[in-house]
C-alpha cells in the first residue's frame, strides 16, 4: 500500500509532463501542415542527379566504363 504514495505522483508528474509536450507542440505549429511533406515527397524534381550527354559535346571516359 505504501507504494502507492510514490507511483500516484509519479503518475501524474508522467501525464504532467505529456500534456506539457503536447501543448507546446500545438502552440508552436508542429500540427499545422500535416498534408504538406508527404505531397511534397510525390512531387518530381527537374533538376536531374546525373548530367545528360549532350549530343555535340564530348563523351566523358568515366561514364563509358
Amino acid at each position: 500500500m505504501r507504494i502507492l504514495y510514490l507511483l500516484i505522483p509519479m503518475a501524474l508528474g508522467v501525464v504532467g509532463v505529456a500534456l506539457w509536450a503536447f501543448l507546446w507542440a500545438v502552440r508552436t505549429g508542429q500540427f499545422d501542415d500535416l498534408e504538406g511533406p508527404a505531397h511534397r515527397i510525390l512531387m518530381d524534381d527537374d533538376d536531374p542527379r546525373i548530367p545528360r550527354y549532350r549530343a555535340g559535346a564530348k563523351k566523358d571516359k568515366s561514364l563509358s566504363e
